[in-house]
């Protein structure tokens, strides 16, 4: 009786936490898109405004970029969308590695043309797809 009991247990409790899966998946690509967000409003801020060039708001930018990097690397894709998962994480990468060789030294060598062009350009492209890819990852 006492393992019927624990077996039942156990049962319900994978099944309730096999109910949740969905849930969390779109909580936690919820809290993506929302740090992707933070990442591309704290680099149009550097871009946009001359006087939020220095240093502590160069450290939001870092900070914001890592805050996703960090996020991306505990997720995993949901069942069935691995090839979506993954052009997520190469997107956000060749983001991020653009905007820490090209675009941000652009903008802090005041070559403003240039940074709006990449801004406006490839890295809008990226991070419009990695929120549409967010979108269809749960989020």
């Amino acid at each position: 009786m006492k393992k019927l009991l624990i077996s039942t247990l156990v049962t319900l409790a994978a099944m309730f936490a096999l109910s949740l899966s969905p849930a969390a998946h779109a909580n936690e690509f919820g809290d993506l898109r929302a740090k992707l967000s933070a990442a591309r409003e704290s680099l149009i801020t550097l871009l946009v405004n001359k006087d939020k060039r220095g240093a502590d708001h160069q450290k939001v930018v870092k900070d914001t970029a890592d805050a996703v990097s960090a996020h991306l690397a505990k997720l995993k894709a949901p069942a069935g969308k691995e090839a979506q998962f993954k052009e997520l994480v190469d997107n956000w990468n060749a983001f991020k590695k653009t905007r820490e060789m090209d675009l941000v030294p652009a903008i802090l060598a005041g070559k403003d043309d240039e940074a709006r062009k990449i801004a406006g350009g490839i890295q809008k492209e990226r991070i419009t797809r990695c929120q549409e890819l967010v979108g269809v990852l749960g989020g």
